[in-house]
């Protein structure tokens, strides 16, 4: 599995989680690029499984991609819904990437993240030109 195979399947699967709603101030995410948009991103990223050692978890607990609202507010995405073949795959991928790059999983976790965000923001089918990046940094 490469990197951008790692990267669209987690692309795939946070845009399903959307529409999302700020429990606070009620303002509504219709897709994961507008989430992206209007939200700030807390570091680091957190997979439970992975902090635990546990890559091959039975119900793995899932990780944590958190980001700050407009109202201030902290707003999670988790993976714990993530079919447990998929996570299990993907957290396997990333620790044997981590390893080989010599990085701790949470750098390559927020590597990961960061991806993703540059891959939403510069699609073109969402009404953004390629290359561009109008969000929040990072």
């Amino acid at each position: 599995m490469t990197e951008s195979e790692v990267v669209l399947l987690f692309r795939r699967f946070y845009e399903g989680l959307f529409p999302k709603v700020c429990s606070n101030c009620g303002r509504r995410f219709a897709t994961l690029r507008e989430y992206i948009m209007a939200t700030q991103p807390l570091w680091p990223s957190v997979n439970y499984d992975m902090e635990l050692g546990n890559y091959e978890a039975p119900r793995p607990i899932g990780g944590l991609a958190m980001a700050t609202c407009v109202c201030g507010t902290t707003l999670a995405l988790s993976s714990k819904q993530m079919p447990v073949a998929e996570a299990h795959v993907l957290m396997e991928w990333i620790r044997a990437e981590a390893e080989r790059r010599s990085l701790k999983t949470a750098e390559m976790l927020d590597h990961l993240r960061n991806e993703v965000r540059r891959l939403v923001l510069a699609d073109p089918a969402t009404g953004n030109e390629a290359g561009t990046d109008e969000g929040p940094p990072g």
